[in-house]
């Protein structure tokens, strides 16, 4: 049986930008959480592998999303900028660890990730 290839990509490179399209914020607001999402959403019922990696980018974005309200309350208090230029960091080396070990077919969990959404067994 061929391997379902996602958008016409080897599933590995297509986990690769899946990662990588968070950072489409750089470039226009707001597309580092839509453009993963349709990635995501029109290919997970096609392979499980691609499901998983996509649940668990999800969980990442919105966990990324609650940590920035906590910094910039933490920021309108005097105390947080630091923390919020830390966060931005991590967000963009998590996502550029995440797309390599991606590309090599290994499923990678973001360090600080909240579990929204099941991500099934990183070892199956």
């Amino acid at each position: 049986m061929e391997e379902y290839k996602p958008w016409g990509l080897k599933r590995n490179t297509f986990l690769m930008l899946l990662h990588l399209s968070q950072l489409a914020w750089i470039i226009i607001p707001g597309a580092g959480f839509v453009l993963p999402v349709i990635m995501w959403a029109t290919t997970r019922d096609h392979c499980t592998e691609v499901d998983r990696h996509g649940k668990m980018i999800f969980n990442w974005m919105l966990s990324l999303f609650l940590y920035s309200i906590a910094c910039t309350i933490l920021i309108l208090i005097g105390i947080g900028l630091l923390g919020l230029l830390v966060l931005a960091l991590l967000n963009i080396v998590f996502i550029l660890i995440g797309a390599v070990r991606a590309s090599d077919g290994i499923f990678w969990r973001y360090p600080l990730s909240i579990g929204f959404f099941h991500s099934g067994n990183p070892a199956a």
